[in-house]
């Protein structure tokens, strides 16, 4: 495999690749011969970097400059950075990189580009309210699962990840190595204004998480954009998010992908439904094993991290060499659909209940944009199922009570037919908005 030095000078390199940030847009081309680190690239080679930039452009040029010259490169997102000095230790960093050790823009310093290290990539895991783990990544592993959707150097891509995540980090990886653009998001960034600045670019190719693209729905600039190639990921993909993807952009092919940072992409689904074909368990995609075990599914293939770092660190993989995701999955007429997290079932008198299933009878309802599912203390079954419902476009304002009692009961009766009476929300309240973690997903209690 290639590092991203070699991308910037073989084919398929094209001098009209650019990296559209919020702060500018700078030239791969101009990277060529030309650098934007601050200090001399050759007194990096084969050291540990920790990037601890907050932009995402200083991030993305970095990464090109770094690989195969540094040895271990550690993608520290800023929601980690209260946590730089175990990260550091537990990377065994030599370095730590901030937005002041990058220039916005190449300098006048030539620079000669030379790969020489196999550099380890090192992600950090989401999700987690502690000290996250550290994922060791080759770029073998991490670019050997890139989208296979037809495109080129003249195509432009784009993704409502931070690219220091894994989600993000493919759709970056996709742009550079096939010599391609990238619209770059940022995090404090409106909706309406990330569309308007990947329309002005012609993205073609663009991905987020369900809740990313709920939210780009419910700015009302959804269409400002007309992509080639949608792809969600990340969380749940429901039928209702789909479809609604679908009547947006008509032209467009929507699809949805299952990944994480331990076991990498596992697959792409294309036909339009929510779920896989369990076809997929007995012919394996692109050579990626998968596997259901106590309910869960699991993966094997080259595209598995290697292991945690740190002491102490937990196992990656099983004995067998598959990593348990961790998300559970059922079995419906030959085709396997996820019910959610192992960790997030919410337990009603010793019954199960999925909170991504309420959701997504909810979601199914044209006035409903997203919703959440939580779990309420109960002194008798322990908990009770509750739900907060963002309304659509031309139904948030409810016009007086008693039509928002009959909305509501609407949706509870929607509830009552597709689901057993343990999971029918006890309560549903109307909320303005959801929050959403730094890498895209709904925040849920106890993730």
């Amino acid at each position: 495999m290639r590092s991203l030095q070699d991308a910037l000078s073989e084919p398929p390199a094209t001098p009209t690749a650019r990296f559209y940030g919020r702060e500018g847009t700078v030239a791969l081309g101009d990277l060529r011969e030309r650098s934007v680190l601050k200090v001399d690239l050759e007194t990096l080679r084969g050291r540990r970097v920790v990037l601890a930039t907050h932009g995402q452009l200083p991030t993305a040029l970095a990464l090109v400059e770094l690989d195969g010259v540094a040895g271990r490169i550690v993608l520290c997102t800023p929601d980690a950075a209260g946590h730089l000095d175990a990260i550091r230790e537990a990377a065994q960093a030599d370095v730590v990189f901030t937005d002041a050790d990058i220039a916005s823009a190449p300098t006048d310093r030539p620079v000669r580009r030379r790969t020489s290290e196999t550099t380890e990539w090192i992600l950090l895991t989401s999700g987690t309210t502690g000290i996250p783990k550290l994922v060791l990544h080759s770029l073998e592993s991490l670019a050997g699962a890139l989208p296979r959707v037809a495109g080129g150097p003249t195509t432009v891509w784009s993704t409502f990840y931070d690219i220091r995540r894994y989600g993000g980090l493919q759709i970056f990886l996709r742009a550079v190595l096939g010599g391609a653009s990238l619209v770059l998001s940022s995090a404090d960034e409106p909706a309406p204004e990330f569309l308007g600045r990947a329309a002005a670019a012609g993205v073609a190719h663009i991905s987020g998480t369900p809740s990313h693209w709920r939210r780009a729905l419910m700015s009302g600039e959804a269409r400002r954009i007309d992509p080639q190639y949608v792809r969600l990921s990340g969380e749940i993909a429901d039928q209702a998010i789909l479809d609604r993807l679908c009547a947006t952009y008509p032209k467009a092919r929507i699809g949805h992908a299952f990944a994480s940072t331990e076991a990498g992409v596992a697959f792409d689904v294309n036909d339009g439904r929510a779920g896989f074909p369990a076809q997929y368990l007995r012919e394996p995609p692109n050579g990626v094993q998968l596997k259901v075990e106590d309910g869960t599914l699991r993966i094997r293939s080259g595209r598995n991290a290697t292991r945690y770092l740190g002491d102490a660190a937990p196992t990656l993989a099983g004995g067998d060499g598959f990593v348990d995701t961790g998300d559970l999955v059922e079995l419906v007429d030959d085709r396997y659909y996820f019910r959610g997290r192992r960790g997030g079932v919410i337990n009603v008198g010793g019954l199960k209940v999925f909170p991504e299933e309420v959701e997504s009878v909810l979601n199914a309802d044209p006035r409903v944009r997203m919703s959440l599912v939580r779990p309420r203390r109960n002194p008798i079954t322990g908990a009770v199922v509750v739900a907060d419902v963002v309304l659509a476009d031309g139904h948030r304002e409810v016009a007086d009570a008693p039509a928002e009692a009959a909305m509501r009961e609407e949706l509870l009766a929607a509830c009552r037919r597709a689901l057993a009476a343990h999971k029918v929300p006890a309560t549903l309240r109307f909320v303005p908005a959801l929050e959403v973690t730094p890498a895209g997903k709904l925040v849920r209690p106890g993730a």
